[in-house]
């Protein structure tokens, strides 16, 4: 009994301190969100003026984060609403909406009068009802500095048949947020945890809310026992049975003034529905302890309903915390969950038909025609691991460690038309298609298909945000296949305007003069030496990669060279200037 006294008192006290923590936050975030309601209300005006559905082809949406990429429940089409970019100085909302043609792999653009304010972070959720439903909840506006912030707690609702938004006006629902995670699961919506953030403080949430799809009403669960800890980003998925399990995610939490620190969450819990069907539903926590391979830790990893009872996590990004900065090793690895055995293990390619053929004939080859060279194949390797500075197509320049499957072999040895084939539709099997490491991507199922969409990985100070799209077919688990690949041109970054005191210490520098004149000489020799340093361009290798890594191959030898005393944001800017040229001569 007095054990159970003293947990009822710290979860009240819990209680009343998280009630303290997000009344201080609310205060604090009016002022600045009534600052940003007046620059969402003028992009509605905007809005307004769209009077009729129009639907047009148009090239793939740009490069975008935070958005959300749902299948449609009836059609082979995925919905892609909203999102952010970041392009270095400036960030930029989105409530676009487009569709992604499966069958035909090209995208259309929908416009549909009074849709929801630009926005990013929200979830979204599909249902089968009356032709299709997507509904979207919550999720966050940024002022264009990226320093203010607005979170939304609103509901909507587009109807898929007959293409039209709905704001749903019901009380008693979460209070605004994003990062949070949404399912729907029989006949509800159930939406839980997320934070709120403003220009000093922030709250992270664990709460739980229910949204009758049936009643349009919302309801807070008060589950019994012990349940997760409040974090954002997490894995939620609903089982067959109604229960929901929640894997994972991100907190911070304030340490001391202006210093943070933040929590990767690896801990596994179940919300079990007890009575599901009936107006007062219980619900109960209890914590879940998997057997199998877990994932390592991370955040920003993206999760999707898979075939067999499963769900599945893809990539993510582990952050090295150092006192001034945050260093990124980022994922592009599968692993599922199987609900039904409370089971993770790792994904793992099989390779194309025409190479799981060619081993086969291999085998054959050494013990029917062992004398008979030319026509003997290797035998078959193990999984070759790789460490690239830099991964083709995207431009990641971060190390990366990838486990090469054996099928992954050279399109130069002995085999039919047939396989050559094979290997052409494959995208050729030289090289890995798979999707560079990244963060924050956006992931769909549909006929058990995995598409991914986007993400994003770090260079230094610089963010690359994708628009590139990969499927791969869970149920064969073969290879990746490219649908679209990056466009360079949608690649940008403008570095931070230089301050006032660094361009008077560049006058500075430059009034000393006489010791200027007499290192010139000697800069013109490390120009020509650095010319004969400069990365050379690889095969295949696509321009937004070459450049990310000539950047840091020049920030390196600078830092070698001159220490702490190298201006990071200069060397980046000529680098970049002179990989571009160098690149088009190339060609």
């Amino acid at each position: 009994m007095g054990k159970k006294g003293k947990r009822d008192k710290k979860g009240k006290g819990a209680e009343k301190t998280m009630a303290k923590l997000e009344k201080k936050v609310s205060r604090r975030a009016k002022k600045e969100e009534e600052d940003l309601e007046a620059l969402i209300a003028e992009f509605q005006d905007l809005d307004a003026k769209k009077t009729q559905v129009i639907e047009s082809s148009c090239p793939p949406p740009s490069p975008r984060l935070n958005c959300s990429l749902c299948a449609h429940p009836e059609r082979d089409e995925l919905i892609l609403f909203g999102g952010e970019y970041f392009n270095g100085q400036k960030t930029y909302l989105y409530n676009e909406l487009y569709i992604y043609h499966i069958r035909k792999n090209s995208w259309a653009k929908l416009d549909i009068p009074n849709p929801p304010p630009r926005r990013c972070a929200h979830q979204a959720a599909v249902v089968p009802t009356a032709g299709g439903q997507l509904w979207i909840f919550g999720g966050e506006f940024a002022s264009p500095n990226g320093e203010q912030f607005y979170h939304y707690k609103d509901l909507w609702v587009l109807h898929l048949a007959t293409k039209t938004w709905e704001q749903i006006k019901a009380p008693g629902g979460p209070s605004g947020r994003s990062g949070h995670r949404m399912v729907a699961c029989k006949r509800q919506l159930i939406i839980f945890g997320g934070f709120h953030e403003s220009a000093r403080d922030f709250i992270y949430y664990n709460d739980v809310y229910t949204f009758n799809l049936d009643s349009f009403t919302w309801s807070k669960l008060a589950p019994a026992g012990m349940g997760p800890a409040p974090r954002s980003g997490c894995l939620m998925t609903p089982t067959p049975e109604g229960n929901i399990i929640i894997y994972g995610g991100y907190s911070k939490q304030r340490i001391k003034k202006d210093v943070d620190k933040g929590t990767l969450h690896t801990d596994m819990f179940l919300l079990k529905a007890e009575g599901a069907g009936k107006e007062e539903d219980r619900w109960s926590w209890s914590r879940l302890s998997p057997s199998g391979v877990k994932p390592p830790p991370r955040s920003g990893f993206s999760v999707a309903a898979a075939p067999n009872n499963r769900c599945l996590l893809f990539g993510g990004v582990q952050d090295e915390e150092e006192e001034e900065s945050i260093q990124g090793d980022f994922f592009n690895d599968i692993y599922f969950y199987d609900l039904g055995k409370n089971r993770w293990f790792p994904a793992q390619l099989k390779g194309p038909k025409s190479e799981r053929r060619k081993r086969r004939r291999g085998r054959q080859a050494e013990g029917e025609a062992a004398g008979e060279e030319e026509l003997q194949l290797p035998p078959p390797q193990g999984p070759l691991e790789v460490v690239k500075e830099v991964l083709a197509e995207d431009g990641t320049v971060t190390t990366i460690k990838q486990l090469i499957p054996a099928a992954a072999e050279s399109k130069d040895r002995p085999g039919s038309e047939e396989e050559e084939e094979d290997e052409e539709e494959g995208g050729g099997l030289g090289q890995p298609v798979e999707p560079c490491p990244r963060c924050s991507a956006m992931v769909a199922v549909k006929h058990g298909v995995l598409y991914v969409y986007g993400g994003m990985f770090e260079v230094g100070d610089r963010q690359v945000t994708l628009s590139d799209l990969h499927c791969i077919d869970l149920h064969r688990m073969e290879q990746w296949k490219v649908l679209q690949d990056v466009d360079p041109k949608t690649q940008e970054w403008l570095e931070e305007s230089e301050s006032d005191e660094e361009e008077e210490e560049d006058d500075v520098e430059g009034a000393e003069g006489g010791e200027e004149e007499e290192e010139s000489s000697e800069e013109e020799s490390e120009d020509e030496e650095g010319q004969q340093q400069h990365p050379a361009v690889q095969p295949g290798e696509a321009q937004p990669q070459f450049v990310a890594r000539t950047e840091q191959h020049w920030l390196g030898l600078a830092r070698s060279h001159m220490g702490p005393q190298a201006k990071d944001k200069k060397v980046l800017k000529v680098a970049h200037a002179m990989a571009k040229t160098f690149y088009e001569d190339a060609f």
